[in-house]
């Protein structure tokens, strides 16, 4: 009852504080860079080699996108679970609890290497996802205390921090491949240590930190200004936050983003290995098309709140064009043409997602905002998922420059979508 007591006179003293609340939300920015930093590097382990690993215990390259599809699986249902568990409990309790569960994944998928257990292998990959899921909701925590012409800034905030650890992981992919074989463990395996340890790290610092919850005081500031109507248009405000279209606005940017994104990503260590392109390179590839997902988000976010949503996400299709014609028409045998398709990839990705993140932030109520950003989690997982389990399948059948040359054509189809809703869809431009 005590604990009640001071919890409720807590959330109080921010709801009659506007300094107090823009504390907390400069607070909570640090503690999400800070599990961002170590959860990017988590993040970095499967993506680099996953494909690799399933390609070397299998003894063949068809099936090379399925790990990027189950881990990408997984993460969809542990965004469903995060979303959830952060509605009921707090965004401490759903954030970590994400990171934790990826910890363990990332540790199976060890055990699986060491005891050449492909179906270990694939169980792990789908409980490694929930780690993703979470360095992807992590973006959320960030907004909630933060105004409308602040969202985007915030979004970017959270995902620029996942640079640092998301850049460092795949170059560490020699060292902790050497680490790996000098405990007796197959190289292949080695970034998934540093994974459980990263995503382990990125839990720990939410549990101790992330105090008080972000999203326990937004809602309790709703509630307050609900209860007493202190004006009609804050009360207005209120209801236009809750606008479903924006919501299927949003989701549908991602998805498309995500889609195109894994697909690509996903084949390109497979690509550069037919043609003689060694891990150092593969992991030089694949850190910088991930640090150009994340570090260009502090411009990113300035945009999108200054520019608006709607041109952002224009900008994302074009980009996502220019990356497929770029990878299409590269030389199998130059490194730098494709380092600069992968480069551009990134932006496309780093555009789409930010401006649709904010779409969906705008677009939902605090008392139902996390519930719904882990449902539309859900399914740009699922695209991930698509995009990276029918990569394989589709290079197979044609060749890699195919496959980036529809991606590119499909993100133009967000652009007609985009048009459309204008006419239809009230957003902060």
């Amino acid at each position: 009852m005590k604990q009640y007591e001071n919890h409720q006179a807590m959330l109080q003293d921010y709801i009659n504080s506007p300094e107090k609340v823009r504390g907390l939300y400069r607070r909570t920015l640090w503690v999400v860079v800070m599990a961002q930093v170590f959860g990017g590097a988590g993040l970095a382990a499967g993506v680099t080699v996953g494909a690799l690993l399933a390609q070397d215990m299998l003894g063949t390259d068809r099936f090379a996108g399925l790990p990027v599809a189950l881990f990408t699986l997984g993460s969809a249902a542990a965004a469903l679970i995060i979303g959830r568990l952060s509605q009921r409990f707090s965004r401490r309790t759903g954030l970590a609890t994400g990171f934790l569960a990826g910890a363990i994944g990332a540790i199976g998928v060890v055990m699986a290497a060491l005891s050449d257990n492909v179906f270990l292998l694939f169980a792990s990959l789908l409980i490694y996802g929930a780690g993703t899921a979470t360095n992807l909701q992590s973006r959320y925590a960030g907004t909630d205390l933060a105004t409308v012409k602040q969202r985007g800034t915030a979004i970017s905030i959270a995902l620029v921090s996942t640079t640092f650890g998301a850049f460092a992981g795949p170059n560490l992919i020699g060292v902790m491949g050497r680490f790996a074989e000098s405990i007796n463990v197959p190289a292949l395996a080695g970034p998934f240590i540093l994974a459980a340890v990263a995503f382990s790290l990125a839990g720990i610092v939410l549990v101790i930190f992330l105090r008080p919850d972000p999203l326990l005081v937004s809602k309790a500031i709703t509630e307050h200004q609900l209860n007493f109507k202190a004006s009609i248009v804050d009360t207005e405000s209120v209801g236009s936050a809750i606008n479903k279209k924006g919501v299927v606005l949003g989701a549908t940017v991602m998805v498309l983003t995500q889609l195109i994104m894994f697909a690509i990503m996903t084949m390109t260590p497979i690509h550069m290995g037919h043609y003689g392109h060694n891990l150092g390179d593969i992991g030089l590839v694949i850190s910088i098309h991930i640090a150009a997902m994340y570090l260009p988000s502090l411009v990113t976010g300035v945009l999108v709140d200054k520019l608006g949503r709607i041109i952002m996400t224009v900008a994302s299709g074009v980009t996502f064009m220019a990356a497929g014609i770029v990878a299409a028409l590269a030389p199998s045998d130059s490194l730098w043409v494709l380092i600069v398709a992968l480069a551009l990839l990134g932006l496309g990705w780093n555009f789409g997602l930010i401006s649709g993140t904010t779409l969906i932030v705008d677009s939902t109520h605090p008392s139902t905002r996390a519930k719904t950003q882990g449902t539309v989690d859900v399914l740009v997982a699922l695209a991930g998922a698509t995009g990276g389990g029918l990569s394989g399948l589709v290079m197979a059948q044609s060749s890699y420059a195919v496959m980036s040359l529809g991606g590119g054509f499909l993100a133009l189809a967000m652009i007609p979508v985009v048009f459309w809703s204008m006419k239809t869809v009230k957003v902060d431009n």
